[in-house]
């Protein structure tokens, strides 16, 4: 492996050369997108940049809900992800996988890049006649993250979080976690 000179200069991509959906944020607002992202929202790159994340989210409670559960957990420097339901621009939602990297230690959302990568997942009416709660919940089983890890995420206790996925498993009708992820997994 050789190393470059000195003076050389070092070849950098920007964020419209990124073959994945991209965005780079400060405070939530949209500062720059790639094309990428824009489709995968059906939105032109103008319509979103210098726009809040919630026009891209189904419910105005989803966009607060998430921005809690990052605050808490995107520190500087550290890579989160998450699964969640997003919106396009024609109101169909879609499940979608967020990474995300922040670079302020002391608030996570001042600069912030996420790669959204849509999942192939249905929205189903089943899915949907769950509490926020209970998809939100549901998305951390499915990543196999324990009670009391989801529990630290969302700033609930543990025994909340286990009565949680009692209901979900009632209310699906499944009698275990290993059905309930793989119900998940194929709605």
């Amino acid at each position: 492996m050789t190393q470059h000179e000195p003076d050389a200069p070092v070849e950098r991509f920007t964020l419209a050369e990124i073959p994945v959906p991209m965005v780079y944020a400060t405070h939530r607002i949209i500062r720059d997108c790639n094309r990428e992202f824009a489709d995968l929202f059906g939105f032109e790159r103008h319509d979103l940049i210098d726009r809040s994340f919630s026009r891209l989210y189904p419910k105005l409670a989803d966009f607060v809900r998430t921005g809690e559960m990052w605050r808490n957990h995107l520190t500087g420097g550290q890579v989160y992800y998450d699964e969640r339901i997003m919106a396009d621009a024609q109101g169909h939602r879609f499940w979608c996988r967020v990474n995300g990297r922040s670079r302020d230690q002391d608030d996570p959302f001042a600069q912030a890049i996420y790669c959204f990568e849509p999942m192939n997942r249905a929205v189903t009416d089943a899915t949907m006649t769950l509490t926020d709660r209970q998809r939100q919940i549901l998305s951390l089983v499915a990543q196999g993250k324990t009670n009391a890890v989801i529990a630290a995420e969302l700033g609930l206790s543990r025994r909340t979080v286990e009565a949680h996925r009692l209901r979900l498993t009632r209310a699906i009708g499944v009698r275990n976690t290993a059905e309930l992820v793989a119900w998940f997994s194929l709605t």
